[in-house]
């Protein structure tokens, strides 16, 4: 394998941070869910279906992960970690998920709904962080995380729920789970060797997925200037298609020398 960055400062930077964040959401007070969260601008009416684009828009979560899928077990053309292929199977499923979840949402957006929405999104998150974590920091450690991270992502939108029911709604760790990734895959990409070449996928999925953050807190501001599309239906064209970038990458990386 290729000399590593400078996996001991990596490997600190993660710690502290985690820690950081884990023990700061206990001084936090509890978070509900915004109701006015659901309130999105466009509301369109089209072929017997209410919210129409941010409905449809899921399709292409749908067709990404099942390309993902096809190209893992069919085609057989992705360069990855054979003995964890799992892991990437789970983020492509999540993936394709997403767009039943998330359209299910959008025909009726309520916090009911919206649990179907963040659990495949959850799962793709996990799975990608295990990805990641065989891929640059330790196989084995990335594998055997694999289904305790799944796990804690599931019960993160379940605590949530059931925190909402009982009036208390609490969103912390759900929080934690989505956000500390996102902090720390940087760090991995920055002071950890990968086992293949073409890293680069990682940071335009990092990069677009941002982007889409930025076109969700925006979606009245982009409808009011386009008028037929809004913000949070860009989001989940672009969320899609950064995960399309993250599969080209992996179908054109190679092993990395040394590796």
């Amino acid at each position: 394998m290729r000399a590593a960055k400078n996996p001991s400062t990596g490997l600190w930077l993660i710690a502290i941070l985690t820690t950081i964040s884990s023990i700061s959401m206990l001084f936090i007070e509890p978070i509900p869910q915004d109701i006015s969260y659901h309130l999105f601008s466009d509301v369109t009416l089209a072929f017997g279906i209410q919210n129409f684009w941010n409905v449809f828009s899921n399709i292409s979560f749908a067709i990404v992960g099942i390309l993902g899928l096809y190209n893992i077990y069919v085609s057989k053309s992705l360069v990855l970690i054979d003995s964890t292929r799992l892991s990437y199977a789970l983020f492509f499923a999540g993936v394709a998920l997403v767009a039943l979840g998330s359209g299910y949402y959008h025909l009726w957006p309520d916090n009911q709904t919206l649990v179907w929405d963040r659990l495949p999104m959850t799962i793709a998150f996990m799975a990608l962080f295990s990805i990641l974590i065989c891929e640059f920091i330790s196989e084995r450690v990335g594998k055997t995380l694999l289904i305790p991270l799944i796990l804690l992502g599931v019960f993160s939108v379940f605590y949530w729920e059931y925190t909402e029911g009982q009036g208390v709604g609490d969103l912390r760790l759900y929080a934690l789970v989505q956000f500390l990734p996102i902090v720390v895959i940087p760090i991995i990409l920055i002071f950890f060797s990968s086992q293949f070449t073409r890293i680069s996928g990682y940071w335009w999925l990092l990069l677009v997925y941002l982007l889409a953050k930025v076109f969700e807190h925006f979606d009245a501001q982009v409808f009011s200037a386009l008028s037929f599309i809004s913000g949070h239906s860009i989001k989940h064209i672009a969320a899609a298609f950064g995960v399309y970038l993250l599969l080209l990458s992996y179908q054109r990386r190679s092993r990395a020398l040394g590796c």
